[in-house]
């Protein structure tokens, strides 16, 4: 295998030295523009990333060699500047980014609060409560869908809050990690992006110049046909016990065998077996999560402007998650030591000592994250961007009807290759402005719909997407596990919601094409129970 790798690598570097190469250089600029800028090969970097860890199984090796190969390409094959430009530009231009150094404070906050909870048994006096109340496999995934919706306000969040508090129970159930984390992923950005009060609406609104954001993002709502059909193939999966793909191996596994892993690397195996608090109550795991989300949400207006005078929806619309979740999560961590030294459940030297095993618990999600935080500014340096709004707007011209389903398309591939859904929004939604701005006020909200829909599908699927790895990291699963088992599930809803489009694009209302996607849905899934048989 490493030597086919190795091979393959080789003749990715033949190919390019023998191509010919496109060079942008800005008139009168000295800064420096490699030759493959804006070209098909900014592309290659990550592609090649994700089919070696799909390939190997293996995601850092994977990931580096990604980064390497971006590195090269910008150097034009020159040794030093490869070197300065991966560790300079690359790691530690990532790690000394603001936004990012936030979010992985409240990974490690966070993952200090799940170690708190589970040492004071809230985590484990929930499972006892979940024992009397949710008491099949049904119940058990139905609870996770809903709690997954009910923590709309940032992905992030969402990931790591449902993991800690549904674990215990989907265990119990026999659940497997693998079908957790595809839960737990599957309503993380698909909900974010279709509630108005969330980060990503903030982002999203952000990126429309000229135009109402929010009110054109409350109006997209009901054409964002792969956030709304991946909700309907969740509840439709496990309402009609219908398995396919790997993940109906790890399902198959984890019933009969009882082993909720199946695969021999099981990274977070020993994550629960603590020595925790036998007096703690469901109130020492309930408290610290409502608390956390209060926080954050405080945190996240505050950083928007709501205490300088905003109104509540412009404070959020404005708002900078990181610095929100940051500081909101920090003030939940303080509290929520009090809480537990009050209660005399921990004392002071058990709530320190939660403090590194927190950071070793995120430790897995941290360097998977700097490394695609990595590939994707490798992949920036190389014109990605300027690349796909340079294809889309040569494609804009003609096709009107079916240019939903195409930016769709364009959205998914541009967010599977760069792991960012935001990164893909920042480039499709202003070209669909300019494009259908003053001229068609309907096809213009069904495809900024079709761009969020086509960057969530790709984040979804992408197995460098900050969003996959948290989800991952949440449901305490092998990351290339939880990436392989969702792959069949999402690109079965991506297939539906393309057809949903095109419909779309030529009946131009939610009102048909929409009932239209959830009856493929519905019908796609009785006729894989047809094939797969029930699960039992």
């Amino acid at each position: 295998m490493k030597r086919k790798i190795a091979w393959t690598i080789s003749a990715i570097a033949l190919m390019v030295m023998c191509c010919p190469v496109i060079a942008f250089a800005a008139d009168g600029a000295e800064e420096y523009v490699p030759n493959m800028y804006a070209s098909f090969w900014a592309l290659i970097p990550p592609v090649v990333a994700i089919a070696l860890a799909l390939i190997t199984k293996e995601v850092y090796s994977s990931l580096f060699i990604g980064i390497v190969i971006g590195g090269v390409f910008y150097s034009n094959f020159t040794f030093e500047k490869t070197v300065t430009h991966v560790v300079q530009d690359g790691f530690v231009g990532v790690l000394a980014d603001s936004y990012n150094m936030g979010i992985l404070i409240f990974l490690v906050i966070l993952g200090t609060i799940v170690c708190l909870m589970n040492r004071a048994g809230g985590s484990a006096a929930f499972g006892r409560w979940a024992e009397v109340h949710i008491k099949t496999r049904v119940g058990a995934q139905i609870a996770t869908i809903i709690l997954g919706i009910l923590i709309f306000i940032d992905d992030y969040f969402n990931c790591l809050t449902v993991g800690s508090v549904m674990r215990p129970v989907t265990d119990r159930h026999n659940v497997s990690r693998a079908k957790l984390s595809y839960l737990i992923d599957a309503t993380a950005a698909p909900v974010c992006i279709i509630a108005p009060i969330s980060s990503w609406a903030a982002a999203v609104t952000g990126f429309v110049e000229g135009e109402d954001g929010l009110s054109i993002f409350v109006r997209a709502i009901p054409y964002n046909f792969y956030a709304l059909l991946t909700i309907v193939m969740m509840f439709g999966l496990v309402l009609l016990k219908v398995e396919y793909g790997p993940m109906k191996v790890h399902e198959d596994n984890a019933v009969k065998n009882g082993d909720i892993y199946t695969t021999p690397d099981r990274p977070y195996e020993n994550a629960s077996k603590e020595i925790v608090n036998q007096k703690g109550r469901v109130i020492d795991l309930v408290f610290p999560i409502v608390v956390l989300i209060i926080c954050c949400i405080i945190g996240m207006i505050w950083s928007g402007g709501f205490f300088e005078g905003d109104d509540f929806i412009t404070a959020f619309s404005n708002s900078d998650a990181s610095v929100g979740l940051a500081v909101g999560s920090f003030f939940a961590l303080i509290i929520s030591i009090v809480f537990y030294l009050v209660r005399r459940v921990l004392n002071f030297a058990d709530c320190m000592s939660c403090l590194p095993e927190g950071f070793k618990a995120m430790v897995p999600a941290i360097l998977i994250l700097t490394m695609a935080w990595t590939l994707k500014a490798m992949t920036d340096s190389l014109g990605a961007a300027e690349f796909v709004a340079n294809a889309m707007q040569h494609a804009a011209g003609g096709l009107m009807s079916l240019l939903p389903a195409i930016i769709f398309l364009v959205g998914c591939f541009l967010a599977f290759a760069t792991g960012t859904s935001w990164g893909t929004f920042g480039i499709l939604i202003p070209i669909v402005v300019a494009v259908f701005q003053g001229t068609n006020d309907t096809m213009m909200i069904i495809s900024i719909s079709a761009c969020m829909a086509g960057a969530v599908c790709g984040d979804h699927c992408s197995p460098i997407s900050d969003t996959t790895i948290m989800a991952s990291a949440g449901a305490q699963c092998n990351h290339v596990n939880h990436v392989s088992t969702q792959l069949p599930y999402a690109i079965t809803v991506a297939a539906i919601s393309f057809v949903t489009y095109v419909v779309a694009g030529f009946v131009r209302t939610a009102f048909i094409a929409l009932p239209v996607g959830i009856v493929l849905t519905i019908g796609t899934l009785l006729v894989l129970r047809k094939i797969y048989g029930k699960e039992e």
